[in-house]
């Protein structure tokens, strides 16, 4: 396999495995925040959300430390679980949950907000669960949210950079991903290997944007 399909197949394996993840942690997130009601919740939203205005660097910085041997957590991972997650593909995983997480809870979190609360009322007044009513009621009522999210995390993993390269560097096959092979080309000179990565990353950016555009038409001439 050449070194450029097998940097694709690397972004592209990162971007959806961070998407799947996210959706499995970042829904129930956004749900207990949609509904619950808490003294600190401010707090967390910020934190949540903190990945937003943080630069990409400071992120990587700082699970860099964090998962070195120097540090308690790093101290346990290595010499407790022998967990290496520093420049490796595990560490960049990571990282991209961090690096995407609000992508994937703000979309889904404002969503569930503005569902009915008729809705919920009905499906307890019926005697369903609340992970009955998450999963029957209000998920397939967001599920233009949903795409949303899962486009946005999907693209944002795509051309993420200032984390990858903190935590991951630029190791073929395990942490260079797209976003730093262009950057490497580019201080190579070699204008034409970057131009290749950059047309890829354009290509399935635009695709996931027609994509969820043509989905959101779809459900909204549905409601007609």
């Amino acid at each position: 396999m050449s070194d450029f399909s097998q940097t694709l197949l690397l972004t592209a394996k990162l971007a959806a495995l961070t998407t799947l993840l996210l959706l499995l942690l970042g829904v129930p997130l956004a749900y207990w925040l949609a509904y619950a009601r808490f003294r600190g919740k401010a707090v967390v939203e910020a934190l949540v959300s903190l990945p937003l205005v943080l630069p990409p660097t400071v992120i990587g910085f700082y699970l860099l430390l964090a998962f070195s041997a120097d540090s308690g957590v790093g101290h346990f991972l290595v010499h407790t679980l022998g967990l290496e997650l520093n420049f490796t593909f595990g560490g960049i995983l990571i990282g991209s949950l961090v690096y995407s997480l609000p992508f994937m809870v703000q979309p889904v979190q404002a969503a569930l907000h503005n569902v009915p609360r008729s809705l919920r009322e009905a499906a307890y007044t019926l005697g369903k669960s609340r992970l009955t009513t998450l999963w029957r009621v209000l998920l397939p009522n967001i599920r233009p949210a949903l795409l949303s999210a899962s486009v946005l995390t999907f693209a944002h993993t795509v051309g993420e950079f200032g984390v990858v390269l903190m935590i991951g560097g630029n190791i073929p096959g395990q942490t260079r991903v797209a976003s730093i092979a262009i950057y490497d080309a580019a201080e190579s000179l070699d204008y034409a290997r970057a131009n290749h990565y950059a047309l890829v990353l354009v290509g399935l950016s635009f695709a996931g944007l027609l994509l969820l555009a043509a989905f959101t038409k779809r459900s909204a001439s549905r409601l007609l």
